[in-house]
């Protein structure tokens, strides 16, 4: 049996995306979010997510950017060195404050933006952490496997809107194994960011929103879940409806030698 969570990066980092994010909730497949705790939007979506106990909320480490441009990789901010163990260290901490004063206990899953975690010494910072809060982190735990495969955008930038079709969606279900899958979104709308991925937010919710994936999911005996402390709980999928009334970067980095996989 294969048990999908589907999981929103970026919550907090604007209202358009809190606003997606909710959005995808309340009326399509998303199950989870990864919460951002450094930007003016966090506390509105800390709040949102307080009120929707279905929404299991994890933490969105956020060291830096990086966005293609001119044939190369730039870094748009950078919060603490990468090589600096200690400075991580401490900024997670400091972020890891953060969060639990906006959501008023410990995330239900550990991952970073940009997949910065894949490299060192990151990586062994969150898995210490997830060890020692017991969560998954993303692409390190043996039992919730991650996959990149809806994003609107090559490795170097280019928009690739078909990728974020229902149809492309549908695929990306038949390639699932069994087992729990982490299956990574960013819908949201951009209007109120500057990102590297913009139309591409506004897309994602359209189709995970889209009446048809309830029958889709089904067909293939795929149950959606949540993170927790359990690793996955079950879901409740939301009705079918209209969108509700509104409350609106880039995946792959640079890093130091190029961009991370998804």
């Amino acid at each position: 049996m294969t048990r999908l969570i589907v999981n929103a990066d970026d919550f907090g980092r604007s209202r358009g995306i809190n606003r997606g994010v909710v959005e995808c909730h309340e009326h399509g497949v998303v199950t989870s979010a990864s919460l951002m705790t450094v930007w003016p939007a966090s506390r509105e979506a800390a709040d949102a997510a307080s009120s929707r106990p279905c929404l299991s909320v994890g933490f969105h480490i956020d060291l830096g950017e990086w966005l293609y441009r001119d044939h190369a990789w730039e870094c748009t901010y950078l919060r603490v060195p990468l090589d600096d163990e200690r400075a991580v260290r401490a900024e997670i901490q400091r972020q890891l404050r953060v969060f639990r004063q906006l959501v008023g206990g410990d995330p239900t899953h550990l991952d970073s933006h940009q997949h910065v975690h894949r490299e060192e010494p990151v990586r062994t910072v969150l898995v210490e952490l997830g060890r020692e809060l017991g969560v998954p982190v993303r692409h390190e735990s043996p039992v919730v496997q991650y996959r990149g495969d809806f994003f609107g955008q090559s490795r170097t930038g280019e928009s690739l809107p078909a990728a974020l079709s229902v149809e492309a969606l549908v695929h990306v279900l038949d390639l699932l194994p069994d087992g729990t899958i982490e299956l990574a979104c960013h819908p949201g709308y951009a209007d109120d960011l500057s990102t590297g991925y913009r139309r591409e937010r506004a897309l994602e919710v359209a189709t995970l929103c889209d009446g048809r994936l309830p029958a889709e999911l089904e067909r293939r005996g795929i149950a959606l879940v949540s993170f927790s402390g359990s690793v996955a709980e079950p879901a409740r999928l939301r009705p079918k409806g209209g969108p509700p009334e509104m409350i609106d970067q880039l995946e792959t980095p640079a890093l130091r030698v190029g961009p991370a996989a998804r």
